[in-house]
């Protein structure tokens, strides 16, 4: 498939070369005045971006609501639910496992013979989701190879507990899915108890905290791949890596302003650490988008659209179509080569899979390697990571975290 997966960028890419020319242009003088004026009037007196601008704006809007509409379109060639490899003696870890579309990938990775691990904050729901996936199986067949571990993302201390149980196995870990988050929709801002605005801590923070601390587990499973679930909101975010917690009054908080500024960070940080991360380790980094999809989120919405989730069915998958894009992440034997590629051309951001099962450029603001640098570099301090974690957990040698009790490996 990694041969289909390059022929579907080709397109990607036309646009992604067609921004950086449209740039270039604009910056040499050639008849793009009136864009730099526009881009001037989005940066401070420091000259630094503060901003999406008007373009940039309309385009991530314009993607959102072009997806609510046609990703049924888009998808209609994919199997319901999506075909997979054997995964027989694979090792998963999926985050959120016990609703939505974390439920999806947990049970049919699992119905493919993985080894899968519910990292959930309700060991006792996941315990009873396992009994009742092996009630529907035959009496003839094997038992599905689950378990169950307690993770509360909310928790930083909670995710270094979690990653010192799992490394201490000294087992491989072949993949790790990022399923888990929130999206609380019109709710004022929140804070967790570690001091983080609420979407950037559960959707950026503890799983940036959680892939690094696991990386000596992914090493072992090489190759192997972290995916984290993200979002086609990601094109509305803009992250100021001195105000992630939109707290300084440049921006006012408004909930998807957060959850949309947490999925461009989760983006940012995935895009430096596919780029750092040398090719020998062997570990893949791979974003997908689930399309908009009618689970667990829909709760935190106000009842009048709550009542119109249910109008509308035919735009909005379920929990299984939205599974497919991270399964076909997780599993498809040529995405590891894919991801090679694009390391190999230095592109800038990681790869990007579409709920099509296609890959998708990220948005602009994605490809800017400046900020995205910056981004990385205020994650690790906010998780209470070293600098240089990243060399000394490769290397093998132990790191201080923070959070945490003891020294993680």
């Amino acid at each position: 498939m990694a041969g289909d997966l390059r022929q579907r960028r080709a397109a990607v890419d036309a646009n992604g070369e067609e921004e950086e020319r449209a740039k270039a242009g604009t910056s040499s003088g050639g008849g793009g005045g009136g864009v730099e004026e526009a881009k001037a009037a989005e940066r401070g007196s420091g000259g630094r971006k503060e901003a999406l601008g008007w373009l940039e704006w309309s385009r991530g809007w314009l993607a959102t609501v072009g997806e609510f509409f046609f990703q049924r379109i888009a998808a209609s060639h994919l199997a319901n639910p999506l075909e997979l490899p054997p995964l027989d003696g694979v090792s998963i870890i999926v985050t959120g496992a016990t609703s939505g579309i974390g439920l999806e990938i947990a049970r049919q990775l699992a119905q493919a013979g993985a080894h899968v691990v519910m990292a959930v904050r309700r060991p006792k729901t996941a315990h009873e989701l396992i009994q009742k996936w092996q009630n529907e199986k035959s009496e003839c067949s094997m038992p599905l190879n689950v378990e169950v571990m307690e993770l509360d993302l909310i928790s930083l201390d909670s995710v270094v507990k979690f990653a010192e149980a799992w490394n201490a196995r000294m087992a491989p870990l072949h993949v790790l899915i990022n399923n888990a988050g929130i999206f609380a929709i019109g709710e004022p801002q929140c804070f967790s108890k570690d001091g983080y605005e609420q979407h950037m801590h559960v959707n950026h923070l503890a799983p940036a905290l959680l892939e690094m601390l696991l990386l000596p587990s992914l090493i072992r499973g090489s190759p192997s791949r972290i995916i984290n679930v993200n979002s086609v909101m990601h094109t509305l975010g803009f992250v100021d890596a001195e105000d992630m917690n939109l707290t300084s009054g440049k921006h006012k908080y408004r909930s998807w302003l957060g959850y949309s500024n947490s999925k461009l960070a989760q983006v940012k940080f995935s895009s430096i650490f596919h780029k750092r991360i040398p090719a020998e380790a062997g570990v893949h980094i791979v974003c997908t988008s689930p399309g908009i999809v009618h689970t667990n989120v829909a709760r935190d919405l106000p009842k009048i659209l709550v009542a119109g989730y249910g109008l509308i069915p035919y735009f909005i998958f379920d929990a299984q179509e939205g599974s497919r894009s991270t399964l076909f992440a997780a599993s498809d034997p040529q995405v590891p080569e894919y991801c090679e590629t694009l390391k190999s051309e230095d592109w800038p951001v990681c790869a990007c899979i579409n709920y099509d099962c296609n890959p998708v450029n990220a948005s602009e603001e994605a490809h800017n390697l400046d900020t995205s640098h910056l981004v990385w570099e205020k994650t690790l301090e906010m998780i209470g990571l070293p600098s240089d974690a990243l060399e000394k957990l490769i290397a093998g040698e132990p790191v201080q975290c923070r959070y945490g009790a003891e020294k993680s490996e």
